[in-house]
């Protein structure tokens, strides 16, 4: 119908458009709660496979799958503000429509040109929110500006920190569960075992090391469709 009126040259009233836009900014939260659900799905299995890595004495692949989930994690954050965002502007738009009942007309809002913005430059959102800005600007309630470029940027430094940070919570956690696991006398036998042992447990990555690789770059895969 909308469509219909548009091709007539009439112009929908500030509550059909109301209507439309928060309907459509509904559907996209939804959509970040899929992509948030998703991720961590895959966040588990990721961990999965720390904790074999770490088993494994293959630091290596746990800290490169550790970095994966700090990607990941980060992502769901942003996922979160999106989602905040977007139903700021679903409630700004609100207070414009209150407002045009009585001066007849939508009137601009810097608080949702803001918001737009903003989203513009995220990338799950970006393409959408171009989309609104077009038809936003066309009904007056924001200006056309130039969006800056998209910032995916993450804080090498930080990445590295958390890196670690989850590395050494799944290699406590591990040794916790593995000294619950064994009797008394065989948690001291176990530490005064002799060098021997920890060589044996050194090679084991080497024999496996292939089907880890394969292993580790599936799921880094998975990690990067579910983030995109």
């Amino acid at each position: 119908m909308e469509k219909v009126k548009s091709m007539l040259g009439v112009k929908p009233n500030p509550q059909q458009l109301l209507r439309d836009w928060q309907r459509r900014l509904r559907q996209e939260g939804r959509n970040i709660e899929r992509q948030i659900r998703d991720i961590q799905r895959e966040e588990k299995s990721v961990q999965k496979a720390i904790r074999d890595a770490a088993k494994r004495n293959d630091m290596g692949s746990a800290k490169a799958l550790a970095k994966e989930i700090v990607r990941s994690r980060k992502t769901v954050n942003r996922l979160h503000e999106n989602k905040a965002q977007l139903n700021s502007i679903s409630m700004h738009l609100g207070e414009s429509v209150a407002v045009a009942r009585t001066v007849g007309h939508l009137q601009k809002s810097a608080e949702v040109m803001k918001l737009v913005n903003n989203l513009m430059k995220a990338p799950q959102v970006a393409v959408t929110m171009q989309e609104f800005s077009k038809e936003m600007t066309k009904a007056g309630v924001i200006e056309e500006f130039v969006n800056e470029a998209v910032d995916d940027a993450l804080d090498s430094e930080d990445i590295e920190e958390e890196t670690e940070e989850e590395v050494d919570k799944i290699l406590t956690e591990l040794a916790s569960e593995t000294a619950a696991q064994l009797p008394v006398a065989a948690r001291k036998e176990k530490i005064k075992a002799p060098a021997q042992s920890t060589s044996i447990q050194d090679e084991e990555p080497i024999a496996e090391g292939l089907d880890d690789e394969e292993e580790m770059e599936a799921i880094r895969a998975r990690l990067a469709k579910v983030r995109s």
